[in-house]
């Protein structure tokens, strides 16, 4: 059992009974649970997020078209219960929409492609603010 919590850190005792008794291990879960508690194994705890420090100020934008675009994803569901996506991309000065586009699983490639669709239309924007999705954090969109 101690090779098993060592290996597998975030598992309990619980966890550990399932793993045993696929291993053929006869003891009960009473047993099991008091071996993990004389033996010391507990859960390691996970490190806390770093916090930001100071005061969040807006960001200063010029009052022109293009200075800051928008990406962001809604999502609802089909009265099937199918899931959508809807990728918005907006001009923060302006309001316009500048492209929706809909999908039931939109990746980082396709964002990518939009993005730059858009850009050959319009001029580039001064700067692209988004939440920090996974969406936006993969390779394609970052290169």
């Amino acid at each position: 059992m101690r090779d098993l919590a060592n290996e597998r850190r975030r598992l309990g005792y619980r966890r550990l009974f399932v793993l045993l008794r696929r291993e053929g291990e006869p003891s009960g879960i009473n047993r099991i649970y008091r071996l993990y508690r004389e033996e010391e194994l507990t859960v390691r705890k996970r490190r806390a997020r770093r916090k930001a420090v100071g005061t969040r100020a807006p960001i200063l934008v010029e009052a022109r078209p293009n200075a800051r675009w928008s990406l962001d994803f809604v999502h609802d569901q089909f009265a099937n219960g199918r899931r959508f996506r809807i990728l918005n991309i907006v001009d923060d000065v302006t309001k316009e929409c500048l492209g929706a586009i809909p999908e039931t699983s939109i990746s980082g490639r396709r964002v990518a492609r939009e993005l730059t669709a858009i850009v050959e239309r319009r001029r580039k924007p001064g700067m692209i603010v988004s939440d920090h999705g996974t969406e936006f954090t993969c390779n394609a969109v970052l290169a």
